[in-house]
């Protein structure tokens, strides 16, 4: 367990005291002995010299041994109770004249001495105090010592003094001592370091509390530890360091509880089928979850729902009072009046919706009001629509909450705009499944769908029913000289019109480009004349406005088929309704036909005839390979490029793909011709070394095939074919009726690495928009733009814009239906990249150069 500042203080000052003591100890100690030392030395030495005065006053009288043994007696009696130990040795001179006494053994010290090596000697060894005293030849001590010469050693005085005792003493006297004055001193370390720590830990624990008091950031900027004095210099400056720190993060401090809710948030921000079905119960529940961590009364939504429309939807966090609402929206018109985004224009919906109702709003005043948005008007409508997004709600001024608030309210728009764009493409999508977008009708897809369902209903209740097909007569002239614009607005009135001049349960759709059916239940020969006569009249008395203000007009052609007196078979009653339209239009167009048994017989025959071609075609293998070469500009003319065409070899007569690919794509047998010509387009490859670029028709029945690409993988593989050198063609005016799937499969098909082309371009619809979505290397241009391109002018306007858009998005084009120099000439003029047509080359069995 970690200990407390204090106990650190008291265990520091218990240490301290401690070791001073120990020290003073040990310092009173060598104190004492140094001195009781030097004091034994001294008194050691003036004994010593006492005696030996005395000695040497006995001596000059004349001794004898009597006198010694009295002398040393007396010695021995005066220091009897002392420390002090005397001793006499005689040295040899003196020995040979007065003879031995009793002595103590001698040392190496002493020897030295009685002969003369050593002068006085003191000593410390042992606590015991040695002195030793040579008694040297005077000149009045010959006579006597007739033996010895002036200055020799006669004998030695040995003074000792034991300390032991005297050490050992103090010893205890000091320990006793220091036993009675260290718990004053441990008395006084506790009561300074109570003293000192109290001081401390007092403003510590000011400054903890401060600390503790943090819950928000506002508590956070309040904080302020100025007045905290640690009272220690160091201690202080880390204080001030701490606020100065708490100085810099109250700039960039965030509201923890700010934080989970914009987390909270964020969990809310997945997007589900029930969030899609109902967005603005959604956005209720957004808004009572953001009154969770601030009070915030409305948020507003702002949705563009028209060129000049709009629709601001405000939600209430529960029922406003009406003066309220007149307030908001009084508050709103003066905004959106102010604002350059919608420049005065005031053509806008108000609505309100509560998401609690058993909550009431208090008063909300118009001077009250403070908003904040990150943007309440974008540049330009986002997703969904959305042009703004706001809160209403009481927010602080703090800088970093209004952070942290753009970017939920940055989220929340994209959020909105996208749950609301989900809401209504879901629809769009549950609507446009069934119906085409440009006109309202069915599509095709319903209309297989309907006419399935027809047969087995009139099968099932024996009765009759009628299939039309309707196509515009000379509708490409009024596309190329009004505009695809104008066109399509034809399209929309004639759609009008078949559903105007339909009966109730009858069923029009439009099957693509400008061609339509109609499926007539319980209608009999009769009956679909009439509905097909009534139609065409009120067609062809329709004028419409053209752009250069004259009134335009057009017929249609209609073949007519009935269940079951005609044919049974679904497919055959498009077949024979189609071959009568076509029938009407070689006979004069803005007719009806109704077949006749040998009109049936004829068509069946000669369908079935063209069947059979392919089936045995596919089963003799017959399916040949051809190539056109395309020609490339001078800027160019370094590439090598050809079209794969499909051929039909039967008995040695060559059938073109116009006269079999209809009846293919019905057969369901044009995937597999489609394979089988690529095949053999690859082998070629292989054995002649061609390292030009090929261009492949696909048919858009081959979409539908889920192993179509795996397949045209295993031909690459097996013939070594270069992918980036294969470009596969879809002819634009199919993309209508195939769109999701194509986009699908052209993705799947770049990402290959195959390069990818519009056939045809220009036939269609919605040529442009497929620029857009789809990622194009090449356009083809169709060839109705470019066969006359040399003498008409709007063709020659029409391919120069498509050139400037190509050139713009680095796409190749390539112009189709050459058949002139003349036609070069202007192409080269408008710097198209690729020409291909029969006055650059046909197509063969093989591939050819146009170097």
């Amino acid at each position: 367990m970690p200990k407390t500042f204090k106990n650190y203080i008291f265990s520091g000052q218990i240490i301290l005291v401690s070791i001073i003591f120990l020290i003073c100890f040990i310092f009173s100690t060598y104190l004492h002995t140094t001195l009781t030392k030097q004091e034994a030395l001294k008194h050691s030495q003036a004994i010593s010299n006492q005696i030996f005065s005395s000695m040497y006053q006995v001596m000059k009288k004349g001794w004898s041994k009597d006198d010694v043994k009295m002398f040393t007696k007396s010695l021995e009696d005066n220091f009897v109770s002392s420390n002090y130990e005397i001793n006499i040795y005689r040295a040899q001179k003196v020995k040979e004249i007065f003879g031995e006494i009793q002595e103590k053994q001698k040392d190496i010290t002493l020897i030295d001495v009685l002969n003369g090596k050593i002068e006085n000697f003191e000593s410390f060894e042992n606590n015991i105090v040695r002195t030793i005293i040579p008694l040297r030849v005077k000149t009045d001590c010959i006579s006597c010592h007739v033996n010895a010469l002036e200055g020799d050693v006669l004998g030695v005085l040995e003074v000792k003094q034991d300390l032991n005792d005297v050490f050992h003493e103090s010893k205890y006297q000091f320990i006793a001592f220091f036993l009675i004055i260290i718990p004053l001193f441990y008395l006084s370390a506790f009561l300074s370091s109570r003293y000192t720590s109290k001081q401390i830990v007092d403003s510590l624990t000011l400054f903890n509390n401060k600390v503790k008091n943090i819950n928000s950031v506002q508590d956070f900027k309040e904080f302020d530890s100025k007045n905290i004095d640690l009272h220690f210099k160091e201690f202080n400056e880390i204080v001030n360091n701490v606020d100065l720190m708490a100085e810099k993060l109250k700039v960039i401090a965030v509201d923890k509880e700010l934080l989970e809710f914009e987390i909270r948030l964020l969990d809310k921000f997945i997007i589900t089928s029930e969030v899609v079905k109902d967005w603005k119960e959604y956005i209720s529940e957004l808004l009572i979850e953001i009154n969770k961590i601030m009070e915030t009364y409305t948020l507003m939504t702002i949705f563009r729902v028209g060129d000049d429309q709009f629709e601001v939807d405000i939600f209430w966090l529960g029922m406003p009072k009406e003066i309220q609402k007149n307030v908001f929206e009084k508050y709103i018109n003066k905004t959106i009046k102010d604002s350059e985004y919608f420049q005065g224009m005031s053509d806008f919906t108000i609505k309100h919706i509560v998401a609690d109702r058993n909550k009431c709003l208090s008063d909300v005043k118009e001077e009250e009001i403070e908003y904040r948005s990150k943007s309440l008007f974008l540049d330009s409508p986002k997703i969904g629509g959305i042009v703004g997004i706001g809160l209403q709600s009481a927010f602080s001024n703090d800088p970093v909450r209004y952070i942290v608030i753009d970017s939920i309210l940055t989220t929340m728009a994209n959020l909105v705009g996208s749950v609301k764009a989900i809401n209504k493409y879901t629809q769009d999508l549950e609507y446009y499944a069934a119906r085409d977008p440009l006109t309202d009708l069915f599509n095709q897809r319903v209309f297989n769908d309907m006419m399935s369902y027809e047969i087995k209903r009139a099968d099932r209740h024996e009765y009759s029913f009628a299939l039309m097909v309707i196509d515009c007569d000379n509708f490409k002239p009024i596309n190329d000289n009004f505009g695809h614009a104008f066109g399509d607005k034809f399209l929309q009135t004639i759609a009008d019109i078949l559903e105007q001049e339909k009966r109730p349960e009858d069923v029009a759709a439009r099957y693509g480009g400008d061609e339509f059916t109609i499926i007539l239940p319980e209608c009999d020969e009769n009956g679909a004349l009439t509905v097909a006569k009534r139609i065409s009249e009120r067609i062809a008395n329709e004028k419409l406005i053209a752009p250069d203000d004259t009134k335009v007009g057009l017929t249609i052609s209609t073949g007519i088929c009935v269940y079951p007196q005609h044919t049974t078979s679904q497919t055959d009653m498009f077949i024979i309704a189609d071959a009568m339209m076509y029938q009407a239009k070689e006979e004069g167009k803005n007719s009806i036909k109704i077949p006749d048994q040998k009109d049936i017989s004829q068509i069946l025959k000669t369908n079935q005839e063209k069947s059979s071609l392919l089936i045995k075609a596919i089963e003799n293998d017959q399916i040949e390979a051809y190539f056109q070469p395309i020609r490339p500009s001078l800027v160019n003319n370094d590439l090598v490029i050809h079209e794969l065409l499909m051929r039909i070899n039967q008995d040695g007569r060559i059938v073109s793909a116009y006269e079999f690919i209809e009846i293919a794509e019905a057969r369901g047998l044009i995937n597999t011709m489609d394979l089988m010509v690529i095949e053999k387009a690859f082998r070629k490859i292989k054995e002649t070394n061609y390292e030009g670029i090929l261009f492949i028709n696909l048919s858009p029945k081959s979409l539908i095939m889920g192993d179509f690409i795996n397949k045209i993988n295993n031909f690459v593989i097996t013939y070594g074919i270069v992918k980036e050198r294969i470009v596969f063609e879809i002819t634009e005016r199919e993309t209508v009726k195939n769109f999701s799937l194509l986009e699908k499969f052209v993705h799947a098909l770049k990402a290959e690495g195959y390069k990818f082309a519009i056939d045809d371009f220009g036939s269609g619809f919605s040529s442009f928009h497929y620029i857009k979505k789809f990622p194009i290397d090449y356009i083809k241009i169709d060839g109705d733009f470019i066969i006359n391109i040399d003498k008409d002018i709007k063709d020659r306007a029409f391919v120069n814009s498509i050139v400037t858009l190509a050139k713009e998005l680095n796409i190749k084009i390539i112009a189709e239906f050459v058949e002139s120099q003349e036609i070069v000439e202007v192409l080269d003029l408008l710097e198209i990249d690729y020409y291909q047509g029969y006055h650059i080359g046909k197509p063969i069995n093989k591939f050819i150069s146009l170097k």
